[in-house]
């Protein structure tokens, strides 16, 4: 069954008494609210200095823990790299894998990401997959192409068993951090192209149940129109994530669109 998700990446912000703060800030807030875990989920994903503290912070709440990034060996001299299994160990049940960010700023490409997915997966993390075109793509119509061949190059090496696993956020580059954000239509027309290529390779089910997050400057003054569609499945929270009430609400506006 497809799963409805907020998934708050907080990327290089806050120090660890911040963090503490901010997750028990989520917490105090979701708190007050009943909803159907196995229907609807929240994960936050702060920085690695911050993953045991907050591991112990938010456990046997509706929170789960993610970390931003992981190495693509299991151990061994990669000097400032985190292990799989150095996640595991302060908790964290996922990772995200592919952001933009990292994409441009560290070079990596569908074949280290490859290497990360598959080894995240057998170490028992749950990825959460990112994709998604430059503006430059976009203006001149390859933004389909561009997005397909990410989750070519990388999902598709996967066995079904370990796709029903996985989650895929559609980022368009050209609106994270830039206050632009992708209309409605566009972004349902592309989940709705990724939910088809997923069918193509593993089948209408795995598609159906594969829970497909946006990622692009996701706020509450634009969530409603992007949550009401029928493929987006909640999302990938940058600023937003960063302030407890405005995130809370992203995970009300999503209860209330797929009710």
């Amino acid at each position: 069954m497809r799963k409805y998700i907020v998934a708050g990446n907080w990327k290089m912000n806050t120090n660890l008494p911040e963090g503490e703060k901010l997750a028990g800030d989520i917490m105090s807030l979701l708190q007050q609210r009943n909803f159907d875990l196995t229907r609807y989920g929240v994960i936050i994903a702060p920085p690695y200095t911050h993953l045991y503290r907050l591991s112990q912070i938010i456990d046997n709440s509706k929170v789960r823990l993610g970390a931003q990034n992981m190495g693509w060996e299991e151990k061994g001299a990669y000097t400032g790299e985190i292990s799989a299994d150095m996640l595991l160990s302060v908790g964290s049940e996922y990772v995200i894998i592919g952001h933009s960010e990292r994409r441009k700023y560290q070079k990596e490409g569908d074949e280290l990401l490859l290497k990360k997915i598959s080894l995240a997966l057998s170490k028992g993390l749950k990825p959460i997959f990112c994709v998604g075109e430059e503006l430059a793509d976009r203006e001149a119509g390859r933004h389909f192409d561009i997005v397909k061949s990410q989750i070519v190059n990388v999902i598709y090496h996967l066995v079904p068993e370990d796709m029903q696993k996985v989650i895929i956020a559609y980022e368009p580059v050209w609106a994270i951090g830039t206050g632009k954000v992708a209309t409605p239509e566009q972004a349902q027309e592309m989940h709705a192209f990724i939910r088809q290529i997923i069918s193509d390779k593993f089948g209408n089910q795995v598609a159906q149940d594969l829970t497909l997050l946006y990622g692009g400057s996701c706020k509450p003054a634009n969530a409603q129109g992007l949550f009401e569609q029928k493929d987006i499945d909640g999302g990938l929270i940058g600023g937003a994530s960063l302030k407890a009430q405005d995130f809370v609400t992203l995970l009300d506006m999503l209860i209330e669109a797929k009710k």
